[in-house]
């Protein structure tokens, strides 16, 4: 069936695959082979895959511990296999709110977790404010992680913390203010993502979808960061509450000098917030520059994205 897609449209295959005996067969069609983050453990799977030599995108990988991920990537490359994503040459300049887009196992999350250092690549270099990341100093490495904040898919909260918990992690870990100055600021980041300080007192499982994401989002600013992630900042909440949250975005990032990086799916979220887009095809960045002229960009997938039942652009 997918040889038949694949032929028929000129298009290329992404899929799964959770059997070690799947990987061959599989390799013979599909371009890059996706493995869900919870069984890279599975060195059997690991190896089956890496063996066939197609690229590799492991999916859900915010959900891994660093040293989870070093392992995994370390596993694919003893089976001979390095080539996860490849071929990167990216620039973010300040104030900027880049849109990394597309399909589904294109490497999205890959890439954003390597920009974030959660992975290291295996060759080329990543640049803060003209800085390689591998160059610097633990100290200065601290100092960039302390400037930097992440909103995780579902806003990835500790289900046995309190919000205002979850909010005071990053402050205890990098600060050395007191108790009550850290309660404070706590509570000035709960409001400024619109919820109310009652809030701080219950936990993840006691708030809404949209509330939880905007949880995650007070503990991404809690240290001030200059540089803000958003994983799927939008998915799973209905189109009032997600305008809401591209609006919250757009406000933060006016009131506290921001520069974004979004991965999304979400069309309506791309089109209220971006400045740039960058568009992953074959785990490469194939085109990054403004929303309508990505927009014309001729690749199949592009063009069914933006000028298909949910176009803004017809």
């Amino acid at each position: 069936m997918l040889e038949k897609v694949k032929t028929e449209f000129d298009v290329p295959v992404i899929t799964d695959i959770h059997e070690p005996s799947q990987a061959e067969s599989v390799a013979k069609v599909s371009d890059v082979i996706q493995i869900p983050a919870f069984l890279c453990r599975q060195t059997d799977l690991v190896g089956s895959i890496a063996r066939s030599g197609v690229p590799v995108n492991i999916k859900k990988a915010q959900f891994m511990s660093p040293t989870d991920i070093e392992n995994v990537i370390n596993k694919f490359k003893s089976f001979g296999n390095n080539h996860v994503l490849n071929g990167f040459n990216m620039h973010l300049y300040k104030g900027e709110n880049l849109v990394i887009m597309g399909k589904s196992g294109s490497g999205k999350s890959v890439l954003m977790n390597t920009m974030l250092g959660l992975i290291e690549p295996q060759c080329g270099e990543i640049f803060f404010n003209g800085l390689s990341r591998k160059k610097l100093k633990r100290n200065d490495i601290r100092e960039l992680n302390n400037s930097i904040g992440v909103l995780f898919q579902g806003g990835a909260l500790f289900s046995s913390l309190t919000i205002l918990d979850n909010i005071l992690v990053p402050l205890r870990e990098y600060t050395n203010l007191s108790e009550q100055l850290l309660r404070g600021i706590a509570s000035m980041k709960i409001q400024m993502v619109g919820l109310t300080s009652e809030a701080l007192d219950l936990y993840p499982s006691e708030l809404s979808g949209g509330m939880r994401k905007r949880a995650g989002l007070a503990r991404a600013l809690a240290l001030d960061p200059k540089l803000l992630f958003l994983d799927e900042p939008t998915a799973g909440l209905d189109p009032i509450a997600a305008h809401a949250f591209d609006e919250l975005i757009l406000s933060l990032k006016t009131s506290m000098d921001l520069t974004v990086v979004m991965v999304t799916h979400d069309l309506d979220s791309l089109l209220n917030t971006c400045d740039k887009v960058a568009v992953l095809i074959n785990k490469q960045i194939a085109i990054i520059d403004s929303l309508h002229k990505v927009a014309k960009y001729d690749n199949p997938w592009v063009k069914e994205y933006f000028n298909g039942p949910r176009s803004r652009f017809n």
